[in-house]
């Protein structure tokens, strides 16, 4: 059974979004086999992702930063969706903090680091603004030698 993680960008256009999520449908099938996707079902990249690994017929793991993470992370209109990638999930880890913040959003990410065989970045390919953004998680991938296969499809723009 393959494991793939996710990391990407939350603010993707709704072209850049229909574009990603057919990518990352297309990777997916292109893998063939037993899936477990792993992810934090952020808005943009990673529900995206979530969805598509549901949609190919795999498992989806969650792996939440926070005890707050919904009511303090998630927005009006990703609630919905949010709480059915919840409810399809396999399995939902969390994280052992209270509070959703920058050193809850690291701990995930290595979570979703230390249990994956391959890492799929919906990225731009622009530098990052800090810790736990995508450009360091694919960094970290990288020098622990996991595979990552970047998806920004031609079009793809952040809001």
């Amino acid at each position: 059974m393959m494991r793939i993680g996710v990391t990407g960008h939350m603010n993707l256009t709704p072209e850049a979004a229909r574009l990603v999520s057919d990518a990352l449908r297309a990777h997916l099938a292109s893998l063939g086999g037993d899936l477990v996707g792993v992810s934090c079902i952020a808005r943009g990249a990673d529900s995206l992702f979530a969805e598509a690994v549901l949609a190919a017929g795999g498992d989806l793991e969650v792996v939440l930063p926070s005890r707050d993470y919904r009511e303090a992370k998630v927005k009006p209109d990703h609630a919905e969706q949010f709480d059915r990638l919840m409810t399809a999930a396999a399995t939902v880890r969390l994280m052992d903090f209270d509070h959703a913040n920058r050193e809850a959003y690291e701990a995930a990410n290595n979570a979703v680091l230390d249990t994956i065989d391959e890492l799929v970045a919906v990225w731009d390919g622009q530098p990052g603004t800090g810790k736990g953004g995508t450009a360091e998680v694919v960094a970290d991938a990288r020098e622990r030698g996991l595979p990552v296969t970047i998806v920004w499809p031609e079009g793809s723009a952040r809001s």
